[in-house]
């Protein structure tokens, strides 16, 4: 079923315009059914390849998903500090509100950030976590340079604030996505409705009482 634009890259610019098809074609799949229920195979289909051929790029399904996690770190990040960087000041209400506002948009971002330590890093090369590990560190390190700026917050507490919102943004998209069976459960039994979360408006409450906390600037110090 191998198209002819899908012969086996014979360049550099061929190999990356393989690859970036096939993260495409994950980036749709995962958006539509959830990143843990895509396999290979999936992929492969909506590439038009069959899966070996996927492997000439790829290392494993995890790696595909890894490289998107890595890319939506980098975007995020970006957007993240084009918000902030516009301030010349904020309280912590407002930073914990464009954090939670920049991730709640982000939903395949959201499901890899819960995905990625559970089973995307432990399927791949020990080469590829410390690639993607590295990618993160950077962006960790720019986003936090904007923590500190806005709200005095040393590095610790920077990385501290960020791992307590991408954990948690992951953590809550699970929660606030469950299947039909489970959804209809909970929207049936008014003692489970709890069960159903929405992500912003929590991870908003958690991270403006993190900040506030963590000696951040709040409204009335200015």
């Amino acid at each position: 079923m191998s198209e002819p634009a899908f012969q086996r890259a014979r360049s550099a610019e061929a190999k990356q315009a393989r690859e970036a098809a096939i993260l495409d074609a994950a980036r749709t799949l995962g958006r539509a059914r959830g990143v843990r229920d895509v396999t290979l195979t999936d992929i492969a289909s909506a590439v038009g390849v069959h899966k070996s051929a996927l492997l000439r790029y790829f290392e494993t399904r995890e790696q595909i998903f890894l490289a998107l996690t890595a890319e939506g770190w980098r975007e995020w990040s970006a957007e993240l500090r084009a918000d902030l960087g516009r301030r010349t000041e904020a309280t912590a209400a407002e930073v914990a509100a464009a954090l939670a506002g920049s991730l709640a948009a982000r939903p395949l971002f959201c499901d890899l950030l819960a995905q990625a330590p559970l089973n995307l890093e432990r399927n791949v090369s020990i080469e590829s976590v410390r690639s993607f590990k590295l990618a993160t560190l950077k962006e960790v390190e720019l986003i936090g340079g904007e923590l500190g700026r806005l709200l005095g917050l040393d590095e610790l507490r920077s990385v501290d604030a960020i791992a307590t919102a991408t954990s948690l943004a992951g953590a809550l998209w699970q929660m606030a996505t469950p299947g039909p069976r489970l959804r209809e459960l909970y929207t049936s039994d008014p003692r489970l409705g709890h069960a159903v979360v929405e992500v912003e408006p929590r991870l908003n409450r958690v991270l403006g009482a993190y900040l506030t906390g963590a000696g951040a600037r709040t409204a009335e110090a200015g």
